[in-house]
């Protein structure tokens, strides 16, 4: 499949590795339909890319906003929606027990809820109206990207809610691979290391420095638009499927 002309809905894509994924794909010629909170700046994300995107309103764990922002994209662009990236997420630090006690139980689960269910939620609508639509040439329907971290593989102190979930993510790749193959429908997972996302860099420059001096090379952050590059070439690439990727520089994290 290739992005001229594909329509690509996009969560979490008013910032960070969303952001960079929507622009790339709407410069390789794609239509983006931007899903991120009502309080994101996925607006002004659209009128920056022009008519080639919009922006719909979105909570990644309600059924009705998801089926209202396939709606808006197919209306929007004139055919149906062929990939889907979900960059949509929340991350929290806390220990299974600290001097505070116990880890909180709702903070757990409503990590779980927005990054598992919420992505599940994106992959089961997506996938379902695309079964719905004509297969290409070589019987593809559509391609879903989702996104994991490093963190699901050797996560560190205070990651337990987040590292569920990432694992949760990489590890239902392959049987959704499996599910959707009859479709034509594939499905791939990128697991990022340390990116320069709104959230790392907004801390200080040391620490970003410090930071940047655990990855073994290129010895730096990653940078959003390699992500996209990588999503990007999962869509194109018709061998991908029902993999996790790691995208880290070689990255180990350490227990802390």
């Amino acid at each position: 499949m290739q992005l001229q002309n594909a329509i690509a809905l996009v969560t979490g894509g008013a910032s960070g590795l969303g952001r960079a994924t929507a622009t790339r794909f709407a410069q390789a010629g794609a239509h983006v339909v931007i899903c991120d909170l009502p309080s994101s700046a996925g607006a002004s994300v659209a009128a920056e890319l022009g008519k080639n995107a919009i922006f719909c309103p979105t909570d990644v764990t309600s059924e009705a906003d998801v089926l209202a922002a396939i709606a808006a994209g197919e209306a929007a662009f004139g055919k149906p929606i062929n990939v889907a990236i979900n960059c949509a997420g929340i991350a929290v630090a806390a220990r299974t027990v600290s001097k505070k006690g116990a880890h909180d139980l709702a903070t757990f689960q409503r990590v779980l809820n927005v990054n598992v269910a919420g992505t599940f939620n994106i992959i089961r609508l997506v996938a379902a109206r695309l079964a719905e639509t004509e297969a290409g040439p070589d019987g593809e329907r559509g391609v879903i990207v989702d996104t994991a971290s490093v963190a699901a593989f050797d996560g560190q102190i205070g990651q337990a809610a987040y590292a569920a979930s990432k694992g949760a993510i990489a590890a239902m790749t392959l049987p959704i691979a499996r599910d959707l193959s009859g479709f034509g429908i594939r499905i791939c997972t990128i697991a990022p290391g340390l990116f320069k996302t709104p959230m790392l860099a907004s801390l200080p420059e040391q620490v970003q420095n410090e930071l940047s001096k655990t990855v073994p090379f290129p010895s730096r952050l990653g940078d959003p638009s390699e992500y996209a590059m990588l999503a990007q070439h999962i869509v194109e690439n018709p061998m991908l499927n029902g993999e996790v990727i790691r995208l880290d520089g070689a990255l180990r994290m350490a227990p802390k």
